[in-house]
């Protein structure tokens, strides 16, 4: 078992290229490989895995194919922190004995496995190597597929392999200042659990309480995946006001406040810069 500690985007297709050509002129950075990545997800007709927020997947990647398994984890300074199994396999048949052998094994009736969704695209590797730190960064663009449904998928990821954590906030920030993004708490997985109609997420009421940056940030990512709007209720958002004033980012606060007030959807609002500058800048406690 390995941790996982990364930063994911959502970012426009178009300016995907954007992003690779500005990551590879900075210094200390280069292109590792391009892959054609085909992932299969496994869960029970009743979505026990998905609702345990656990996913699991076998990945063809050349000829390997990869069994994996993952927690959802938690959220540090807007990175992903989670657990993760990682098992070589022979063909394309899901092992049963390895999932078996890890705490999910106890909770889950294994037979009833079945494939819910694919996750097919393609994957640019950048890695950046800084002092002692490696990071690495994923560029992928392509498709989630359930039945006869499909959403496309455009994403980076910023992945630490050894060293300093700060490095991953600190270089999403910089991207954010080349192209828009969008600080993404919803995963690949939950994407397609929602598509195959297992995963319906509905964005808590906001309560009288002031929200914090981590429920502020998933009521964003969730309104993206459902598109339903955001409650903007001002004294809700005081604790995130407050910290964008502390953050010297008190007009991105203003700007975005004033979008959700009005009403905009975050897929109108991932176009421009100042939601994801904003994320990032109160991303880190």
């Amino acid at each position: 078992m390995a941790q996982e500690l990364e930063i994911k985007l959502s970012v426009a297709k178009p300016d995907l290229d954007r992003a690779v050509d500005w990551l590879l002129g900075q210094p200390n950075t280069y292109e590792s490989e391009t892959l054609q990545l085909g992932n299969t997800y496994y869960d029970t007709p009743d979505g026990d895995l998905n609702s345990q927020k656990i996913a699991l997947r076998i990945r063809k990647a050349g000829g390997k194919h990869i069994q994996t398994l993952k927690t959802r984890g938690e959220f540090v300074d807007g990175a992903h922190r989670r657990q993760e199994w990682e098992w070589p396999l022979i063909g394309t048949t899901l092992n049963m004995g390895l999932i078996a052998d890890t705490p999910v094994g106890q909770n889950v009736n294994l037979a009833e496995l079945k494939p819910v969704f694919e996750t097919n695209f393609q994957r640019r590797v950048v890695m950046i190597k800084q002092g002692k730190s490696l990071v690495e960064v994923a560029i992928d663009s392509g498709e989630i597929v359930a039945g006869e449904q499909s959403r496309p998928l455009s994403e980076i990821e910023f992945e630490l392999k050894a060293g300093d954590a700060s490095l991953l906030l600190a270089w999403a920030r910089r991207l954010a200042d080349e192209v828009p993004v969008f600080l993404n708490l919803v995963s690949k997985a939950e994407q397609g659990y929602h598509l195959a109609g297992l995963y319906q997420p509905i964005p808590q009421a906001v309560p009288d309480t002031e929200l914090s940056v981590n429920e502020f940030l998933f009521l964003l990512s969730v309104s993206w995946l459902t598109g339903q709007p955001v409650p903007a209720d001002r004294d809700n958002f005081e604790a995130i006001g407050r910290m964008a004033g502390e953050r010297g980012v008190q007009d991105l606060y203003q700007h975005v406040f004033r979008s959700l007030a009005e009403g905009k959807s975050i897929g109108e609002m991932v176009a421009s810069w100042e939601l994801g500058q904003l994320q990032l800048a109160i991303a880190a406690s």
